[in-house]
């Protein structure tokens, strides 16, 4: 009896031990796993692979149209007709662009004959725009007799305010007998035209700097490109007055009314590039960082071009920040020198005045120095209302803000008359031309943002991917398909629009705080906290599993051996 007990209590904990170890094995480990595991919400990662081999078409569409007297009546029977031309040009193994043009030829109409009529170019250029607008991205060239009088002699293309150039038949054009010759001849100048007024293969390729890695033919782009911003949502632009002798000026200075009059109509017109906000302030006893040297000859002190660089950090301490926004910051400083060292002259590095008396940091902003010496005589009492001329200020401010948001102010190739820019201070072609780049440059950011944060939740796989993370990611994604469709088919303003939206939801996604949550959570750490909790349990199952199994054993080999 009391061997049958004895085996009938080894049986149950035999049996025990297979049961715990079972439930352990069955429902424990998936139980254990299924609370444990991280949530990874799904995300496009084949279209993000896609989007990673960046394929690039800008399609332009391109007018060219013909006034009375620069077609024979022969050729003439041939137009209207259309011409398209394509550029391949490779960056990297990873981008490729392709420049699509497609080129409409068409005589004038009787409308676009009496605006060409007119006695200047200017009055030309306004009543063409009138006729008819052309839309964003587009240009039209008119040809015009040689004969013509809107162009001085020596100049062989007009560009106007709008989307509009004037180009005057050249000697070859004349002799051409057939329509696919005065064509052939026509060719290079309208390049040289589409060059100046749209997009060109250096600004496309500086707009590529966050994928591709420049080249040392490059420098100019590269001048260009660091010189002016990195595209952005939006932007603050700050205007700073600083005295630093407060007991000789009282300065006056209607910078609310001036930006107002100057530089609003800018940001008006650039309104789809980005959002801007102006503040001003002014600030006593704010000295620059370097002192001015005396010159005998000139008997004012100078600022050395060597020593601008050291001017910017001791004054920008005292701008202050807007901590409430993460746009860009735009500095522009007005400084009036004190009494003592006034007159004060920037020098360029050939030690010549410069004549603007101002300089500007590349993606800070600029300096202006403005003497006031002049303003009073050795006998004035102090301190002295001073009345800031307004004009000449924002004059300078204007042509420094045009460069730090990108607009390319290059010099234009010989024969080239470019029309002022008006009250807006932005001509139309100038605007189309820097969508076209931030299209691009916004496209090239978001695509890298969501390429390098799929890479960095595949290698690290206990980054938590919340469903909000997948959907900034999704509509990512889509914008950035939206945005390059939107190019290849011309529509430049929509193209942008949906690269503004690609840059904003990819940032969202990457900078997104729950990103961190597991990120640092090695797993030593994670040995330290399972091992004391399942070592106790989980010794004394695998010890009787390890029994029952050398038992199991040792049965088989004595039965083996009754047989034998």
């Amino acid at each position: 009896g009391s061997l049958k007990i004895i085996l009938y209590l080894f049986l149950r904990g035999q049996l025990a031990a297979l049961s715990i170890a079972a439930v352990v094995i069955i429902v424990g480990v998936p139980l254990w796993w299924k609370t444990t595991e991280t949530y990874r919400a799904w995300l496009p990662v084949s279209q993000i692979r896609e989007l990673a081999k960046l394929q690039l078409q800008l399609s332009a569409d391109v007018e060219v149209v013909f006034a009375r007297g620069t077609v024979t009546p022969e050729q003439q029977k041939k137009v209207p007709l259309t011409q398209t031309q394509e550029e391949h040009h490779a960056v990297d193994e990873d981008t490729a662009l392709k420049y699509r043009y497609e080129t409409k030829y068409r005589t004038a109409t009787i409308m676009e004959e009496d605006a060409l009529n007119k006695p200047t170019a200017a009055e030309a250029d306004l009543s063409l725009h009138v006729l008819s607008e052309s839309p964003c991205g587009s240009l039209v060239i008119y040809v015009i007799p040689e004969s013509s009088s809107l162009l001085p002699e020596d100049v062989k293309v007009y560009i106007g305010q709008r989307r509009t150039a004037l180009l005057r038949v050249v000697p070859q054009m004349r002799t051409a007998k057939m329509l696919e010759q005065l064509l052939h001849h026509l060719q290079p100048h309208i390049k040289q035209v589409l060059r100046v007024m749209s997009f060109s293969r250096a600004d496309i390729t500086a707009a590529l700097s966050d994928r591709v890695r420049f080249h040392p033919g490059n420098k100019e782009s590269i001048a260009d490109s660091m010189r002016a911003f990195k595209s952005s949502p939006g932007y603050e632009i700050t205007f700073s007055l600083l005295n630093p002798d407060p007991k000789s000026h009282r300065l006056h200075w209607d910078i609310e009314g001036a930006a107002q009059t100057y530089i609003q109509p800018l940001l008006t017109k650039m309104s789809p590039v980005a959002n801007f906000s102006i503040d001003s302030q002014t600030l006593h006893y704010a000295m620059l960082g370097v002192n001015p040297r005396f010159d005998n000859t000139r008997n004012a002190y100078m600022l050395n071009a060597d020593s601008l660089a050291h001017v910017i950090n001791p004054v920008e301490a005292r701008l202050g920040s807007n901590a409430a926004s993460s746009n860009p910051v735009l500095n522009f400083l007005l400084y009036v020198p004190d009494a003592y060292h006034s007159p004060l002259y920037i020098q360029d590095q050939n030690k010549q005045e410069v004549p603007s008396n101002a300089f500007h940091s590349p993606r800070w902003g600029g300096i202006m120095v403005f003497n006031v010496d002049s303003y009073y005589g050795p006998e004035a009492e102090f301190p002295v209302d001073i009345n800031i001329n307004m004009a000449k200020v924002m004059g300078v401010f204007l042509a420094q803000l045009r460069l730090l948001l990108g607009v390319q102010s290059s010099p234009p190739p010989p024969g080239f008359l470019v029309a002022p820019c008006g009250r807006t201070g932005l001509a139309d072609w100038e605007l189309d031309r820097l969508m076209w780049s931030r299209s691009v440059e916004n496209i090239a950011t978001a695509t890298t943002t969501i390429t390098s944060l799929a890479q960095l939740l595949d290698q690290i796989g206990n980054i938590v991917i919340n469903d909000n993370i997948a959907e900034q990611v999704s509509s990512a994604v889509t914008s950035l398909q939206l945005a390059v469709a939107e190019l290849e088919a011309g529509n430049l303003k929509f193209a942008l629009q949906f690269s503004k939206e690609a840059i904003l939801a990819s940032e969202k996604a990457f900078f997104d705080p729950s990103l961190l949550h597991l990120l640092y959570f090695p797993d030593d750490q994670k040995f330290a906290i399972y091992i004391p909790l399942f070592l106790p349990m989980c010794v004394p199952i695998l010890l009787s599993l390890i029994k029952i199994a050398s038992e199991a054993r040792q049965k088989r080999r004595e039965k083996q051996a009754k047989k034998d």
